[in-house]
C-alpha cells in the first residue's frame, strides 16, 4: 500500500476512517457497569453516554456534509478527527459524570468518517457501483465493531474501563496518520459558496425518493441503535454476564454484519439496491420474529436474544450499503450534504430508540421487550422500502408514457 495524499484514497484508509466511530461507540460498552460504579451514578445516567454521543453524532453530521461540499472531504476529515482525539482525552481524565459524558460528545467528531466515507464512494463511483464500494468499506469497518467489545471487555476486567478509551485514542491516531497522508481529495465539483447548498437544499427535501431511502437506512439501523441502548442492561442485570461474555454475545450481530456486507458487495450489481433493502429488512424481521418465539416458549439462556440478533446483523448489512448509496445519488451535486441529512436521521432515530430501550428495559422483563421494539423498527424499515419501490414504478410508469 502506498500513501499518497495527491490520489484518490486506498480503501484501506476509507475502511479506517469510517471504522474510528463505531469502535468509539461500541469498544467501551462492556464497561458501563464499571463506570457507572466509577463516577458514583445510575445505570441511566451512564447510559446517557450512548444516547448522547449519537445525538451528536446526528447534529454533526448535518454540518459535516454540507462543509465538505464546500471545503472538501480531506481538510473536514483531518479537522474533526483531531477534536476527536481530544473529546477522547477528556473521556480518559474526566473527575465527574458530566465530564465524562462532555467528552463522550467531543468524540462524537469522529462521525466524519463515517459520512463523509459514503460521500467519498459517490466521488468516485456512481449507482450499483457505489453501493458495492460502500459495501466492501463497511465490510471491513464492521471489524471494529465486531472485535472491539471483546477487546474492550477483557481490557476492562485487567485494566479498568479507561484501558477502552486508550485504544480507541490510539486507533484515532492511525486513523489520522492515514488521512494525513494517503487521503487525496475527491470532491471535484465544490460548492462555491454555502448559501448555494441551502439555496439547494428544497430540492433534495421535495425528494420522496430521498426521504424513501433516509427512512429505510433509519428504521433499519434503529433496531441496531435499540440494541446499544438495552444489550447491556439485560447482559448484565437479567444475564448477570460479565463485561467479556457481553463482549462475546456482541460479537454475533457484528459478525452478522460483516456477512450482511459481504452478500451485498457480491449480488446488489445483479439484483439493485431496492431489492437488496428489502430483503435485508426481511431477514432482520424473521431472526427477531424467531427470537420472540423462543423467549415465549421460556428460553432463559443469552443465546435466546444474542444467538438472532445475529440475524439483525446480517440483515443490516445487506440493507444500508444500499439505502446509503441510494441517498447519495438522488441529487450527485448535494452528495455530502444528503449523506449529512440522512445519516442524521439515522442517528437521530437511533438515540432515540436507545433510549427507549435503556428505559424499558429491566431485570425482571428480560429481553422481550426490547426484541419488539427491534422488530417494530425494522416493519418500518420494510415500508419505507416498499414505498421507494413504489415511487420508481410510478417514474419508469411516466417515462414509458412520454415515449
Amino acid at each position: 500500500m502506498i500513501l499518497n495524499s495527491k490520489t484518490p484514497p486506498h480503501i484501506i484508509t476509507l475502511v479506517c476512517a469510517a471504522a474510528l466511530g463505531p469502535l468509539a461507540m461500541n469498544v467501551f460498552l462492556p464497561s458501563l457497569p464499571g463506570i457507572t460504579a466509577y463516577f458514583q451514578t445510575t445505570s441511566a445516567n451512564a447510559q446517557l453516554s450512548v444516547s448522547l454521543y449519537l445525538t451528536a453524532v446526528a447534529i454533526l453530521q448535518l454540518v459535516f456534509g454540507p462543509l465538505s461540499d464546500k471545503f472538501g472531504r480531506r481538510p473536514i476529515i483531518i479537522i474533526a478527527f483531531s477534536i476527536m482525539i481530544v473529546g477522547t482525552l477528556i473521556c480518559i481524565f474526566a473527575k465527574t459524570i458530566e465530564w465524562f459524558l462532555f467528552g463522550r460528545i467531543i468524540q462524537a467528531a469522529s462521525s466524519a468518517g463515517l459520512v463523509l466515507s459514503r460521500a467519498i464512494a459517490r466521488d468516485l463511483t456512481k449507482g450499483a457501483n457505489a453501493a458495492t464500494l460502500i459495501a466492501y468499506i463497511t465490510m471491513g469497518m464492521s471489524l471494529a465493531p465486531m472485535i472491539g467489545p471483546v477487546i474492550g471487555g477483557y481490557l476492562d476486567e485487567s485494566f479498568g474501563w479507561q484501558s477502552s478509551f486508550y485504544l480507541t485514542l490510539s486507533f484515532a491516531f492511525f486513523a489520522l496518520f492515514l488521512v494525513i497522508t494517503d487521503l487525496g481529495e475527491t470532491n471535484a465539483h465544490k460548492q462555491n459558496s454555502l448559501k448555494e447548498q441551502i439555496d439547494a437544499y428544497p430540492e433534495l427535501i421535495r425528494s420522496r425518493r430521498f426521504w424513501g431511502y433516509a427512512f429505510t437506512s433509519m428504521f433499519s439501523s434503529g433496531a441496531f441503535f435499540a440494541f446499544l441502548g438495552g444489550g447491556t442492561l439485560i447482559a448484565n442485570s437479567y444475564y448477570g454476564l460479565s463485561p467479556s461474555e457481553y463482549g462475546f454475545y456482541f460479537m454475533f450481530i457484528s459478525l452478522g454484519y460483516l456477512l450482511g456486507n459481504l452478500v451485498s458487495s457480491r449480488i446488489t450489481n445483479r439484483v439493485g439496491i431496492n431489492q437488496m433493502m428489502l430483503s435485508g429488512n426481511i431477514v432482520v424481521g424473521l431472526g427477531l420474529a424467531a427470537s420472540i418465539v423462543v423467549i415465549l416458549a421460556g428460553s432463559t439462556h443469552p443465546m435466546a436474544f444474542f444467538g438472532f440478533v445475529f440475524f439483525v446483523g446480517v440483515g443490516n448489512g445487506m440493507t444500508l450499503p444500499s439505502s446509503s448509496a441510494g441517498v447519495v445519488n438522488v441529487r450527485p451535486a448535494l452528495a455530502g450534504s444528503a449523506s449529512g441529512l440522512a445519516g442524521s436521521l439515522q442517528l437521530g432515530g437511533g438515540a432515540i430508540l436507545s433510549v427507549i430501550a435503556g428505559y424499558t428495559i429491566s431485570s425482571e422483563n428480560g429481553a422481550f421487550p426490547l426484541a419488539i421494539i427491534m422488530l417494530i423498527s425494522v416493519l418500518c424499515a420494510n415500508l419505507s422500502t416498499l414505498y421507494v419501490m413504489h415511487i420508481e414504478r410510478q417514474i419508469n410508469a411516466e417515462i414509458q408514457e412520454t415515449k
